[in-house]
């Protein structure tokens, strides 16, 4: 499989939805204007990636996440194992979007002729292009570094990642929940870390609110994990709240589209609702504000959020209603309590 090849190791399903537009213009710029991606499976980059116009294929790298058992790429010899596993697919290019020399060395190893990547530290060492970012950057966000590095190649990358659900998965999200009644509210409720979570308890109240007030229907959108979290906000409003656990992420991604508005804790989930240009409120009480998105309303405690510092309950259901309530089309006439 001569092309290009895309390294992007954040783990997280955000991670991924910020480098879309990376991503991309990369693949603009490609001969056949598609690209392969390395990266995590936390990402579910093959979800996201399903149907897209410029992936043609996702690979994994087997590296450990919080106190996992040590994967093939992990280790001194890690490098060399993941060499091996790319040789065979004869990249003509490789972009890597960190700072690890570990990605360059690997594909220096499988003999990828054309190496490019930040090389603000040891990784300038393995890459083939002199265009790096300068020390100074090296402190940089990696998203940003990203952007500095297309710019040093003459890519032009968009500020707001958008990402469109397929058509298939638009069409499931329609045969599924076409018959409910509008306007159509999801709340993301998962969350990867407890520091970000909102709870089952307020997003019940908000749920009983948001549904007595439009007369609409509410999605409670989560994992499996948050089955039970889903039973306590359904007993706030019954059958105008409706369950849409464990969906494929390109379905997610559909479902967040279809909805007048969204509302959730800050993961991977918010950041594609967003990406798909829904209005959306996020929840920021244990984590900084993103801000990359213009149809985004960022709520947090008075002073601001702090990463890691949790104060997701000094967000009160009351502002998030409000904020919800305020992002809802305009033209619409609804059933008031």
């Amino acid at each position: 499989m001569a092309g290009t090849l895309v390294i992007q190791p954040l783990p997280g399903i955000g991670d991924m939805v910020w480098h879309l537009p990376h991503i991309e213009a990369i693949a603009r710029a490609c001969p056949g204007g598609r690209v392969t991606v390395l990266t995590k499976r936390r990402s579910r980059a093959d979800e996201l990636f399903d149907g897209s116009g410029f992936v043609h294929g996702v690979l994994w790298l087997e590296r450990a996440q919080s106190g996992e058992p040590a994967g093939r790429h992990d280790g001194p010899l890690g490098a060399w194992r993941l060499a091996a596993d790319l040789r065979g697919h004869r990249f003509e290019t490789v972009w890597i979007l960190h700072d690890s020399p570990r990605y360059a060395l690997a594909a220096r190893l499988a003999r990828v002729p054309e190496r490019i990547g930040f090389g603000t530290g040891r990784q300038r060492r393995f890459l083939s292009d002199r265009r790096i970012l300068p020390r100074a950057d090296r402190h940089l966000p990696t998203v940003e570094k990203a952007s500095r590095l297309l710019a040093l190649h003459g890519l032009a990358v968009e500020a707001t990642p958008r990402y469109r659900p397929s058509d298939a998965a638009m069409r499931n999200i329609a045969e599924r929940f076409g018959d409910r009644p509008r306007p159509w509210i999801g709340l993301g409720i998962g969350s990867s870390e407890p520091f970000k979570q909102w709870g089952a308890d307020r997003f019940a109240a908000l749920a009983a609110r948001l549904t007595a007030e439009t007369g609409g229907t509410v999605f409670a959108i989560g994992g499996p994990a948050e089955t039970a979290m889903v039973e306590v906000i359904r007993s706030s409003g019954g059958a105008a709240i409706v369950p849409a656990i464990g969906l494929p992420l390109g379905e997610a991604a559909a479902l967040s589209r279809t909805c007048d508005a969204m509302a959730g804790n800050d993961t991977g989930l918010l950041n594609l609702s967003a990406a798909t240009g829904v209005a959306t409120v996020g929840l920021f009480g244990g984590s900084p504000p993103l801000t990359q998105y213009p149809n985004l309303v960022a709520l947090e405690p008075a002073g601001g959020a702090v990463y890691r510092v949790d104060r997701m309950a000094e967000i009160e259901i009351e502002a998030v209603a409000a904020a919800v309530l305020a992002s809802l089309p305009a033209d619409r006439s609804y059933a008031t309590s």
